[in-house]
């Protein structure tokens, strides 16, 4: 198994991990378990293979990845308690998945068109739309919505790799330095609570106040 195929899993599974750990806060059965950690394994993935028309999408080729996400599910729906911060453990699991998960989406992006921006691009949404989908079902504040960098660490990590692949760096090098600079930047803004200046001027007005 080639290092990208072995990041693809990865990816996967962190994500499903993090998927059964939201159905855990909700207490939900074991279905609910399933349920949650493979929309999440697989959300961020099959929006990327339809974005580059790559159907049937990859785990309708392979069903190997629905079967880890429901082992994972089990696992998780065992083991959930034996962690006093759920919350905590999900946000960490889910830097190390997305910077498993946007090299992975980069490296389809760029093998699928040879275009660095959309191997960016790919990357990124491949990394971050589980993470966005596990919490829209969950029904809890959106990943996205929190102050610390999020998405600029899966472009970050996807940048990186693009780059390093254009440098003819060895695909292992080049996955390796693209995981870590995703994980540096997402690792460093939840440990030191890096975020972005934010909007601070006053609300647009409501447009029953406009005349």
């Amino acid at each position: 198994m080639s290092f990208l195929a072995y990041l693809d899993y990865v990816g996967v599974a962190l994500f499903a991990a993090t998927g059964a750990l939201a159905a855990s806060r909700k207490q939900l059965d074991l279905i609910g378990f399933f349920f949650f950690a493979t929309a999440t394994g697989i959300g961020g993935g099959t929006i990327r293979d339809i974005v580059l028309g790559r159907v049937p999408v990859f785990w309708v080729l392979n069903p190997v990845y629905i079967v880890v996400c429901c082992a994972v599910a089990l696992v998780v729906f065992f083991t959930a308690h034996l962690f006093e911060s759920r919350y905590k453990l999900l946000l960490w699991l889910d830097a190390v998945g997305l910077a498993a998960y946007c090299v992975m989406g980069a490296a389809k992006g760029l093998a699928a068109t040879g275009s660095p921006t959309i191997a960016i691009v790919t990357g990124a949404l491949t990394a971050t739309f589980g993470g966005v989908l596990r919490d829209l079902l969950a029904n809890e504040p959106s990943v996205l919505l929190r102050p610390e960098i999020y998405i600029t660490a899966a472009i970050v990590g996807a940048a990186t790799f693009t780059t390093a692949s254009y440098l003819s760096f060895p695909s292992l090098a080049s996955s390796a330095v693209g995981v870590a600079a995703a994980f540096a930047v997402r690792g460093g803004a939840l440990y030191f609570g890096w975020s972005f200046p934010t909007y601070k001027h006053q609300p647009g007005r409501h447009p029953d106040d406009v005349m």
